[in-house]
């Protein structure tokens, strides 16, 4: 029996790069079809997961310790790495009072929005945005900071910005670990064996955009218009690595690390555990 399968993902470069073999039929599951997929800002995505909307999905880690019931992460597609957090920015010049400042989040369940948690707990002053809407308002004077994200981190110092803290680096110095922003994952109502197929599916639409990497750009570029090639490039070699074909020991611990951190801070409830029951 075929199943058709609802996905969702980022337009962000690395994600139309991880999922443009599966999506154009360079590759397929033996027992199952995908839809037309649809791409969303994450923090919708990380919404929808807490609705149940979607068979497979893009989620930020700090949305996955929220549907841990529904969902279950895959061991390929993530989001991992070093030197490639979120940076909390301000406008050239300015202190940040963390107790007194309004700074933007891009989305309540975005991991950026925890590690803000994590490493300023005093900032209550939040104020949810998609992201490429934090850099004008921080630029403008509507919010004092911001929290940005994706590829506005090799872009803030154009809108006039400087880096406050680099989350992503706050949390290496921490643990000593990659940070975990983001993954797939798949509704647990499925089969062992049907996640253990979109899984492999996962990693090896992966291995034919790495082997095919040319092919795969012009719809990489049409669903991230506004980057020059140097920018989106330079976004997928960041975003896009070993974590993503294979979590991986070093990234389950990372990622236990998190959850771990996150308990005890009180942003996720206790029995938000990883088992990692599945493996390939």
């Amino acid at each position: 029996m075929m199943h058709n399968l609802t996905i969702g993902y980022s337009p962000c470069p690395n994600d139309t790069f991880i999922f443009y073999a599966l999506t154009h039929n360079r590759v397929r599951p033996e027992k199952a079809s995908f839809a037309q997929p649809i791409l969303d800002d994450v923090e919708t995505l990380n919404r929808w997961a807490l609705e149940k909307k979607l068979d497979v999905t893009k989620l930020s880690f700090h949305a996955l310790g929220h549907t841990l019931d529904n969902y279950i992460m895959l061991t390929s597609g993530a989001a991992l790495g070093r030197g490639c957090g979120p940076l909390l920015v301000t406008r050239k010049g300015k202190a940040l009072n963390f107790s007194r400042a309004r700074i933007a989040i891009p989305g309540q369940y975005t991991t950026a929005a925890m590690l803000l948690k994590l490493y300023a707990p005093q900032c209550e002053n939040l104020q949810v945005m998609r992201f490429e809407e934090i850099m004008p308002a921080v630029r403008q004077g509507t919010v004092d900071g911001g929290v940005i994200i994706h590829e506005s981190r090799f872009t803030y110092q154009n809108f006039g910005l400087e880096c406050v803290q680099d989350l992503g680096e706050w949390w290496e110095d921490e643990t000593g670990l990659p940070i975990p922003l983001g993954c797939i994952a798949a509704r647990r109502t499925l089969s062992e064996d049907m996640l253990l197929e979109i899984d492999r599916t996962v990693r090896k639409s992966l291995e034919w955009a790495y082997a095919h990497p040319e092919q795969c750009m012009n719809y990489i570029r049409s669903h991230a218009q506004e980057m020059s090639d140097n920018v989106l490039h330079s976004h997928i070699d960041l975003y896009v690595n070993e974590f993503s074909l294979h979590i991986g020991k070093e990234g389950k611990k990372a990622v236990e690390e998190l959850f771990r951190r996150g308990r005890s801070a009180g942003i996720f409830p206790n029995k938000s555990v990883l088992n990692w029951s599945l493996d390939i």
